[in-house]
């Protein structure tokens, strides 16, 4: 069993010349160490002088400055340059910033997101609420989906929860209503709908749990893992719930590669793109 998974071994963070530049550069470096990870700074722009001195002076404020650290400066369209960086450089994690409140928001957490979600090849972290001084991720909430692609959001999960020093880690199993096959009607309509819910959330727990038995034992030293049966809209619900338990990062699946039909029934991820509860991390297993 390998005992230290090592998911995001280089980070690439797309930035802008915004009021959020300062917050972002601090957050991105502290996250790129935690994560012993090697970072790039891509500016989608012209490179001048006033740029370059003012990316350099934020750089000597950081937290880590010894760390090894990249910038590279390109033109052209910022979604398509960023996602080719990401092939070119073999990055394994995106970083895109933003506070949830700016002007900037919608420009990068909105379209720019959702257009880079669904073409890098690699996973993408959304920041929507980073701080000059260190906040603790206290709560991580990934999701449980019966999906293929579940066990590696769980193991990355508690990769980042280790990183990151991590009280708890949730695993939330979102059920359709629609698998209950009952409609209430009476106490006895009731009774059977709560029993078939019972029944359910025991086979999702009992699936989540023999992912669980595949992680390293030693992810589970400081970490309580809690496992939640959410009944409702899957993203919709899952979003919520991060929300409420006021989570500090929320982990899913990336969208599978977009067709027609995608676009017509839009993904889980939809629900929570359009109104990030906490910071995301999207996980796309590369192939």
């Amino acid at each position: 069993m390998e005992t230290h998974p090592h998911p995001f071994k280089r980070i690439l963070f797309g930035f802008a010349f915004s009021p959020t530049l300062e917050i972002n550069i601090l957050e991105t470096t502290r996250i790129a160490h935690f994560f012993n990870a090697k970072l790039i700074l891509l500016h989608v722009g012209e490179k001048t002088e006033e740029k370059s001195g003012i990316i350099n002076a934020l750089l000597k404020k950081i937290d880590f400055p010894d760390d090894a650290i990249e910038i590279k400066w390109e033109q052209g369209k910022p979604v398509s340059v960023i996602s080719e960086a990401c092939t070119k450089y073999n990055i394994d994690l995106l970083m895109l910033g933003a506070l949830q409140h700016e002007n900037m928001y919608q420009f990068y957490v909105g379209s720019i997101a959702r257009n880079l979600t669904r073409k890098v090849n690699c996973s993408v972290l959304l920041l929507i609420k980073p701080t000059a001084d260190r906040m603790p991720c206290k709560h991580i909430v990934v999701n449980g989906l019966d999906a293929p692609e579940t066990p590696v959001a769980i193991l990355d999960a508690f990769y980042v929860g280790n990183a990151l020093g991590a009280q708890q880690v949730t695993i939330v199993e979102e059920i359709r209503q629609q698998e209950i096959h009952v409609t209430v009607e009476d106490d006895r309509s009731l009774k059977k709908a709560n029993i078939m819910k019972e029944r359910l959330k025991q086979r999702e727990d009992s699936r989540v749990r023999k992912i669980l038995n595949t992680l390293p034992e030693n992810f589970f030293k400081n970490i309580k893992v809690k496992m939640q049966s959410i009944f409702g809209k899957r993203g919709y619900s899952i979003g919520h719930y991060a929300e409420v338990v006021r989570a500090d990062l929320l982990v899913m699946n990336a969208p599978k590669k977009t067709g027609l039909l995608d676009r017509i029934f839009p993904h889980d991820l939809e629900y929570i793109l359009s109104d990030l509860p906490t910071d995301l991390l999207i996980i796309r297993k590369k192939d």
